[in-house]
């Protein structure tokens, strides 16, 4: 951990975002909620922005969770459908920009469409490298804690791995993040101060913020706050602020 004054040039590598609000914003304005989900993809275009100008390698966008599939059945249609345009319309963004995209998450139930699109995204994105873009598609940390709990049982059984050799990155190489580093910040907007089964395991070590306004208003100087404010906390690890100080002499 490096000291305030060094901090400050100090970038997050990862930043992990959950864009809520886009409903309650259109029905602020007496709109339609599918409203709100269409505007909310300018405030993605904001996130990539502002990512891409810092140098930080890689976001995550929680864009549909597992618990999702409950909301109306004509909402969830038209985010399904919002998902296909925004892929095939910002994909050659995403190339001019050097930016791949992957997913997280389940996508063997989304529809075909979906993932259709998605397959294509991934494959034409698949050789840029300036930032990488994770979209959390039918995702939800304690379904993804549970399959790699029973993954990790099979390959132990069937003698790929001996119990002794289970630590935190044994573990983590068995989630939809392998590979990936856990995230430095999470952000969230709407002023809802919870977690909502978004990256349990990965956040452990995360700095928080939760942001007073509805996604459709996030833009990048929203994000550049949130860093300024990560290069000056004091991260300490379970250490204290005397053995930080000290290391850092």
């Amino acid at each position: 951990m490096s000291s305030k004054s060094e901090t400050s040039h100090k970038i997050p590598s990862h930043i992990a975002i959950i864009m809520d609000g886009n409903g309650r914003w259109a029905e602020s304005r007496g709109l339609d909620r599918t409203f709100g989900h269409q505007n909310g993809v300018e405030s993605v275009r904001e996130a990539i922005k502002g990512c891409r100008e810092l140098g930080v390698k890689f976001l995550t966008l929680y864009a549909f969770s597992t618990e999702n599939w409950n909301r109306p059945k004509d909402e969830v249609a038209f985010l399904m459908g919002l998902l296909v345009d925004a892929i095939h319309s910002e994909v050659p963004a995403l190339i001019e920009n050097d930016i791949r995209l992957e997913t997280i998450g389940d996508i063997s139930m989304l529809p075909e469409a979906s993932k259709t699109a998605l397959v294509e995204a991934k494959a034409r994105t698949s050789n840029c490298a300036s930032l990488q873009l994770n979209l959390a598609l039918n995702y939800g940390s304690k379904h993804e804690i549970i399959q790699a709990t029973k993954m990790l049982v099979e390959d132990t059984l069937s003698g790929k791995l001996l119990p002794s050799d289970i630590d935190e990155d044994v573990f983590s190489s068995y989630l939809f993040t392998k590979g990936i580093p856990d995230p430095e910040i999470l952000i969230r907007t709407s002023n809802e101060m919870r977690l909502s089964n978004f990256l349990l395991w990965q956040l452990a070590y995360a700095e928080l913020f939760f942001l007073p306004i509805f996604w459709p208003d996030f833009r990048k100087e929203h994000l550049m706050e949130c860093v300024t404010d990560f290069q000056n906390r004091e991260r300490r690890f379970g250490k204290t602020s005397h053995q930080i100080n000290k290391e850092n002499q």
